[in-house]
């Protein structure tokens, strides 16, 4: 489990081919001496299992899912990357519950500066677009940011200059690609509300013109 809370910006040494999987090697900041082999890292907002580690370098393996689900599939040496390590029990959750189970890939739509801040706009894919409302969480590229205006597949968040500073969301461009996380409570919710677990009104259930007032009656991410 993850805050969104980027704790360090890494920097690809190396992408190797090992069978159907990638073995991915990232040079980071993070304390080599609390890092250790099957660990867990959030990596551009995807969680990965630390499988080796040199010095400042650690390796994390891709596997076919992570590869086709996601925007490492795109790295390559050089490029910056997220990092967050898993948080402690008993942490300050700074951002909002993130997992790094990545629902989707999404687009920068535009970008526009606003005295100190930059807001950014992206469009979003159907599986996400259910989660996205007003002032709700987001994980874009495993940044904890908050949702302005959602519309349609397309809404916006605001970066702070803090945020600025610590990510690399500020050097994104139109149609480039991002990772994005839907708020972990909202899907439990839906998943729950769409077969009439949850209760109210009464004790009798949330009724069906609730539930599709609320768009909760569409079809379940989570249905096997």
């Amino acid at each position: 489990m993850f805050t969104g809370i980027i704790e360090d910006i890494g920097t690809v040494e190396a992408l190797d081919k090992k069978g159907d999987s990638l073995a991915l090697s990232v040079e980071s900041r993070l304390p080599a001496d609390e890092l250790k082999p099957g660990d867990s890292v959030a990596v551009n907002g995807v969680c990965l299992t630390v499988s080796d580690i040199s010095k400042s370098i650690f390796t994390v393996d891709l596997s076919h899912e992570t590869i086709s689900a996601t925007t490492l599939r795109y790295c390559k040496a050089g490029h910056r990357l997220h990092l967050e390590r898993a948080l402690t029990l008993g942490g300050r959750l700074g951002g909002h519950l993130v997992t790094g189970h990545v629902d989707g890939v999404g687009e920068v739509i535009s970008k526009t500066p606003r005295g100190r801040n930059l807001d950014l706009v992206f469009l979003a894919p159907s599986a996400v677009v259910p989660y996205l409302i007003p002032k709700g969480s987001v994980a874009v590229d495993g940044v904890s940011l908050t949702v302005n205006d959602p519309a349609g597949q397309r809404f916006g968040v605001t970066l702070v200059p803090h945020t600025l500073d610590r990510t690399t969301l500020a050097k994104r461009k139109p149609g480039e690609r991002v990772n994005l996380e839907a708020d972990l409570l909202g899907k439990y919710v839906r998943h729950f509300a769409a077969r009439g677990i949850a209760s109210g009104r009464g004790g009798k259930g949330i009724d069906e013109q609730f539930l599709l007032e609320h768009g909760f009656l569409g079809e379940d991410p989570a249905k096997p």
